[in-house]
């Protein structure tokens, strides 16, 4: 099946000013989303959506593909990622395209590697009922065991109506999204309407070290820190 991969990585980052061009071991940001892309066979193409000049320029420096810009109302702090990947598909409709998947590659996950775009591919093929796979970790946190909420003064569980566990190892197993990759059938994403949560996706786990996501300074440092000292390693840094 065809994969479309979109980069999407618009301007005026408030958290992190500049995160998508900022270099990360020597490459900028949204370039790590680029160089991934490039080692992966399942990829058929690879386009960067932005609504800033500057990205625009250093995606066309390091050779990715900007064939169209995003209009400035889903480049806003509170656009949906939705209309986005709507608008992606669209343009490219136009040009006589039609993409049968759709690989989100979001820049401020850089830790994903080439296998894990592989498995998830796999796995939608082995899941025809399902719309989309989503990559989840288990972290070290643990809302069923720590997570509260304060009343009044007092304590109390966020998760209501479950039984008190007395025991770590008797917690549920908890997993998070973790916004390292998304893998959607376009058809799906074509006539969604609201929210790609409304679909049935299947999970596509990775381990919690590499699913660092940057959104802020102490984000990229903590980043910047786990690969340097080689606790994750991302081949196309070899």
């Amino acid at each position: 099946m065809t994969t479309l991969a979109v980069v999407p990585a618009r301007g005026g980052s408030k958290g992190l000013p500049g995160k998508n061009v900022r270099p990360l071991l020597g490459l900028p940001l949204l370039v790590h989303s680029l160089r991934l892309a490039a080692l992966c066979p399942e990829i058929e193409r690879t386009v960067v959506s932005t609504d800033s000049e500057e990205i625009a320029a250093t995606a066309r420096e390091f050779g990715g593909e900007v064939p169209f810009m995003r209009p400035r109302e889903l480049a806003s702090d509170d656009a949906p990622m939705l209309p986005v990947l709507q608008h992606a598909l669209s343009q490219l409709d136009r040009e006589g395209s039609s993409y049968e998947l759709l690989l989100l590659l979001d820049p401020t996950s850089p830790g994903r590697l080439p296998e894990d775009v592989a498995r998830a591919h796999a796995l939608l093929e082995r899941s025809p009922d399902a719309d989309g796979v989503v990559a989840v970790s288990e972290p070290p946190f643990n809302p069923f065991w720590h997570a509260v909420v304060e009343r009044d003064g007092l304590i109390e569980p966020l998760i209501a109506d479950v039984p008190v566990f007395a025991r770590r190892q008797d917690v549920p197993r908890v997993l998070r999204v973790n916004a390292a990759l998304y893998l959607f059938r376009a058809e799906f994403l074509r006539r969604e309407r609201e929210a790609w949560q409304n679909g049935r996706h299947v999970a596509l786990e990775i381990p919690d070290i590499r699913a660092f996501h940057i959104d802020s300074e102490e984000d990229f440092r903590v980043a910047e820190a786990v690969l340097a000292a080689g606790i994750v390693s991302l081949p196309w840094l070899d």
